[in-house]
C-alpha cells in the first residue's frame, strides 16, 4: 500500500507499463476508460503544442508529417559535408555499448562534447536550425534530443526472433526517433517500416487502445510493458494501409512519431547498417514546449554519455536492470 501514492502520481507522467503499475493495468479502470483517456489527452496536448511550433518548420516537411507521421528527406546534408561526416564516423573506432534482441544487435556510441569537438560536421548537423525545428515539431517539445552513432547488426547472432520485427507503438503518447543513415539501406537490409497515418487520433485507434488495455493481462510481455503490438491483419480495421518499407540511400534523414505503428523490416541475410540516431521522449501532459532543464547546453551535450554510468550504478543497487553492455572499441560498420 505504501507504493500506491507513487502509482497514482504516475498517471500524470509518461509512465506506460501496465505490468508495473496496478492502477495503469487495472482491467476495471480501463473498462471505464482510464488508458483511453490518457491516450486521448496526450494526443490532444501534443497537437496543441505542435501548432505553436509549426511556423518554424518548412511547410513541405510539416505537411508530410501531419499526413503520414514520418518525414523522409533524401540528400539531407550537402554532399561534401556528408562525405566528411561519413568518413569520420565509419573509419574510427569508438567505445560503445550494445544490446542483443533476438538475432539482432544494436550498438550505440553516445554523442558527447568530445565527439562534437572532433567531428565538426556532426556539430554543425545537430545545431542546424531546420533540423531542430523539425525535431521539436515531431516531438511536440523543444527538449534537446539524445544523439548516438548507432549500428544495427541483423542476422549475425543466434537467438529468438527479433521483437523489433513486430509492428508496435513505443508508447501511448507522441515521441520522436530520427535517423540520418551513414550507409545505404536496401530493402533486404532490415529497413525501418512505418504505417502511414497511424500517428493520428482517430475513433478507431482510440477504440483499439481501450480494447487492448482491457485485455492486457493476456498480451505479450512487451505490450504489457506499454509498447503495444498490432498484427498486420488488424490494420484494415483501423483504416490503415500496409507498412511502408523505408529502403533509402545514405544521407537520408528519417524522422518519425513513435506513437505510430512501426517496426524493423525483415531481412534474409546478415546485414550491418550505421546511422546517427536521435531520440526525444518527454512527459506528455505538460502544456509548455520548453522549460526543460536537461536541455541546458552544458547538460544536454553530456546526457548521452552520463546515462550508461547512471544505469550501471542503479543496476548494482538492484533498482533497475542495465541491458546495455560494453562492446569495446569498434567501428560503426563492424559486424
Amino acid at each position: 500500500m505504501w507504493r500506491a501514492p507513487f502509482w497514482l502520481v504516475a498517471l500524470a507522467t509518461g509512465a506506460k507499463s501496465f505490468a508495473d503499475n496496478p492502477i495503469l493495468g487495472s482491467e476495471a479502470l480501463n473498462r471505464r476508460g482510464l488508458h483511453a483517456a490518457r491516450f486521448k489527452l496526450a494526443q490532444r496536448l501534443a497537437w496543441w503544442r505542435r501548432r505553436r511550433l509549426a511556423a518554424a518548420v518548412p511547410a513541405v516537411w510539416r505537411e508530410r508529417f501531419d499526413r503520414d507521421g514520418y518525414v523522409e528527406v533524401r540528400d539531407f546534408l550537402p554532399t561534401e559535408i556528408f562525405e566528411r561526416l561519413q568518413q569520420s564516423l565509419t573509419s574510427r573506432e569508438f567505445d560503445g555499448r550494445e544490446q542483443q534482441q533476438g538475432d539482432a544487435i544494436t550498438r550505440r556510441v553516445p554523442v558527447g562534447p568530445g565527439l562534437l569537438r572532433n567531428v565538426p560536421e556532426l556539430r554543425k548537423m545537430v545545431e542546424d536550425r531546420s533540423l531542430r525545428s523539425l525535431f521539436a515539431y515531431v516531438a511536440s517539445t523543444r527538449a534537446e534530443p539524445l544523439y548516438y552513432v548507432q549500428t544495427i547488426v541483423s542476422g549475425h547472432a543466434s537467438g529468438a526472433p527479433d521483437p523489433q520485427l513486430e509492428l508496435h507503438a513505443d508508447t501511448f503518447h507522441p515521441s520522436l526517433k530520427a535517423w540520418l543513415f551513414l550507409t545505404d539501406v536496401t530493402d533486404d537490409q532490415a529497413p525501418l517500416t512505418y504505417v502511414a497515418g497511424s500517428h493520428k487520433l482517430t475513433p478507431a485507434r482510440l477504440a483499439w487502445e481501450k480494447a487492448r488495455s482491457i485485455t492486457i493481462k493476456d498480451s505479450d510481455r512487451l505490450s504489457q510493458r506499454g509498447s503495444l503490438r498490432i498484427r498486420p491483419d488488424e490494420l484494415p480495421t483501423l483504416s490503415l494501409p500496409e507498412p511502408t518499407r523505408l529502403a533509402v540511400p545514405s544521407n537520408t534523414l528519417v524522422v518519425i512519431d513513435t506513437c505510430g505503428f512501426h517496426a524493423r523490416g525483415s531481412c534474409d541475410r546478415p546485414t550491418v547498417r550505421a546511422e546517427i540516431w536521435a531520440y526525444v521522449r518527454r512527459t506528455p501532459f505538460l502544456p509548455w514546449t520548453g522549460l526543460h532543464l536537461l536541455s541546458w547546453r552544458p547538460l544536454a551535450n553530456r546526457r548521452a554519455k552520463w546515462l550508461p554510468s547512471i544505469l550501471d550504478r542503479l543496476d548494482r543497487l538492484g533498482l533497475v536492470k542495465q541491458h546495455w553492455r560494453p562492446a569495446g572499441r569498434k567501428r560503426a560498420i563492424d559486424p
